[in-house]
């Protein structure tokens, strides 16, 4: 497989952003953490926050941890409600990353719908191992849910999210809600996801750019230590290894030919379509993980942001009713 060219240009400018880390040690991931952090910041410095207002709240959390942090982003300009939720959980393997780290994402996406966005601070391995991961976002998706109406948020209208390590995080939690309950969910919105542990698909063993097999092999064994192999992991743990997926909320998944986790993606799709969910699938060419971020003028990065945009719009208003103005 060959990437796409444009993509291929772009990186001659962006490559020098991909980060290669060896996460089988803790100075290793400490020092992946840093540099998605110094990135993350240089990146927010340039953000154009206008037109979008940001909070930061602590709330409840599970027994474990009772406090959480979440961000909130909301139309600057009053936009008649109650508005469509995005809650979002970030990315990074699940070993590194931030809530701050999505305010790029995130503030494009209220602008663009004109709808509530948040992101949620959880727990990171191998500090805390699964699924301390989904637990954390679970109480914080569950609290949003108990006040969207102090939230200005529509109940009937939240989708939960996220990209590479938070998607993943996101279709566990999906799981994990479903079996609890305390929540409804109108799609699941999946990003490249980190959906399975097992690392034995074609794709799996592919060396790609952007996040090879070995941080991959390595992310894992840091999220599931001993458990890492074996069949003591569970659907809260890796969306993967759930055994029943019905019940799920109807999914949006996008993934790119040149990624570990392609085929997981394929395979978790198909699975949802077997136990009757509602599901998208879009595999794009010549895209590698995460080649939305490092060559977001391709072709085939502005195709995968209007299909993204467009599974939130179909989902958030059904009837085919315009999107409220941006802020």
């Amino acid at each position: 497989m060959q990437l796409d060219p444009e993509i291929t240009e772009a990186l001659k400018e962006t490559g020098q952003y991909l980060i290669q880390s060896d996460l089988d040690t803790m100075e290793g991931i400490i020092a992946m953490r840093n540099e998605v952090n110094r990135m993350g910041e240089l990146f927010n410095a340039k953000l154009d926050r206008s037109g979008v207002v940001t909070e930061s709240r602590v709330i409840p959390g599970p027994p474990d941890n009772p406090e959480l942090t979440i961000r909130i982003h909301r139309p600057e300009k009053s936009v008649p409600g109650p508005l469509p939720c995005l809650f979002h959980v970030h990315g990074g393997g699940m070993v590194a990353g931030s809530a701050v780290r999505d305010d790029g994402i995130l503030l494009g996406l209220v602008r663009t719908l004109g709808c509530v966005a948040t992101s949620v601070e959880y727990r990171l391995a191998p500090e805390h191992r699964a699924p301390a991961m989904a637990t954390d976002c679970y109480w914080a998706l569950k609290w949003a849910c108990a006040n969207a109406q102090a939230l200005g948020v529509d109940a009937e209208r939240i989708a939960l999210g996220g990209i590479s390590g938070g998607g993943g995080v996101a279709a566990a939690t999906a799981v994990m809600a479903r079996d609890l309950g305390g929540t409804k969910l109108c799609l699941q919105w999946l990003i490249t996801p980190q959906l399975g542990d097992r690392n034995d698909t074609p794709s799996a063993h592919g060396d790609w750019i952007g996040w090879p097999r070995k941080m991959n092999v390595d992310a894992w064994k840091a999220v599931l230590g001993e458990r890492y192999g074996t069949e003591q992991v569970t659907g809260w743990d890796a969306a993967s290894r759930a055994k029943d997926l019905s019940g799920l909320p109807p999914t949006f998944i996008e993934l790119a030919s040149m990624e570990v986790f392609r085929d997981d993606g394929i395979e978790y799709a198909s699975r949802l379509l077997r136990a009757g969910i509602q599901t998208e699938l879009h595999v794009y060419a010549g895209g590698f993980h995460g080649f939305h971020l490092f060559a977001p003028n391709a072709r085939v990065a502005r195709l995968a942001a209007e299909a993204r945009i467009s599974a939130l719009r179909r989902v958030w208003w059904p009837q085919g009713d315009p999107a409220p103005e941006s802020a």
